[in-house]
């Protein structure tokens, strides 16, 4: 007897989102998109097409104006600690330290501590953190910041890590090693994983899955499917694949 095909993680069946107004503006139409369980997928396009405001609609930061749109088969109709949400901005508490930072969700939900702490000095020592976590916001750098708003995410225990451009607002060498960190992270914990961005290597180095976004109205220009070999690293980004593949996405955003 065959098995079942596996319900997706994310499912979106043509989802618009229109904002009204005096002038509607209709910022995404007809968005079909199914992400699995452990997948990485890259939100790619060029600035305005809808990425981050899809991001959104997944995280439940905002109501769908048609279609469907559900996570592990719920429709969407809130934000919920399933969906952990990293931004540009690590958006810390400036007040707190590394470690209250990363425990903040948790703990003010009345988490036991015996369950959280294990669970946070775990994502601590992943992310690269574990001598910085009495720090305060302002003594990192903002690669380190970024590195805490993750763990923080991660010590929730979400399901889904939706990432609206991340690293972005790094230098480029700090954002290499963030991807690398990010993939070692992915590796380990098998999170399911939608990234916004706008930077074809990052996608292609990242990902799984690339959904190629449209110009606003933004919607799903194609699908395509990485086939570089996991684990990766950054000497992949000069193999001859990787770089046919970029090519071809870029034909396919200027065309």
């Amino acid at each position: 007897m065959m098995n079942a095909v596996a319900m997706p993680t994310i499912d979106a069946r043509r989802v618009g989102k229109v904002y009204a107004g005096k002038t509607p503006v209709k910022a995404l139409v007809d968005i079909n998109l199914e992400v699995r369980e452990g997948e990485f997928v890259a939100l790619l396009g060029p600035s305005g097409c809808g990425k981050s405001t899809l991001l959104n609609l997944i995280a439940g930061f905002e109501p769908v104006s048609d279609g469907d749109l559900r996570v592990a088969g719920t429709p969407v109709a809130r934000p919920g600690p399933d969906r952990g949400v990293v931004f540009q901005d690590a958006a810390l508490f400036p007040w707190l330290s590394v470690w209250e930072n990363v425990v903040f969700g948790p703990k003010t939900q009345g988490v036991p501590r015996a369950e959280y702490e294990p669970r946070a000095k775990e994502m601590i020592e992943l992310t690269g953190l574990a001598d910085f976590t009495h720090h305060l916001p302002v003594q990192l750098s903002g690669g380190m910041r970024q590195r805490v708003g993750i763990a923080r995410v991660l010590t929730m225990g979400s399901k889904v890590l939706l990432m609206d451009e991340p690293f972005g607002a790094l230098d480029a060498q700090t954002r290499l090693t963030m991807q690398e960190l990010l993939l070692s992270v992915w590796q380990r914990l098998r999170t399911t994983v939608i990234f916004v961005t706008h930077d074809i290597d990052e996608a292609v180095f990242l990902a799984d899955t690339i959904y190629v976004m449209s110009a606003r109205p933004g919607s799903i220009a194609s699908r395509i499917e990485v086939p570089l070999a996991r684990p990766r690293t950054l000497e992949d980004t000069t193999s001859a694949e990787f770089n046919a593949l970029k090519r071809s996405i870029l034909h396919q955003i200027r065309h």
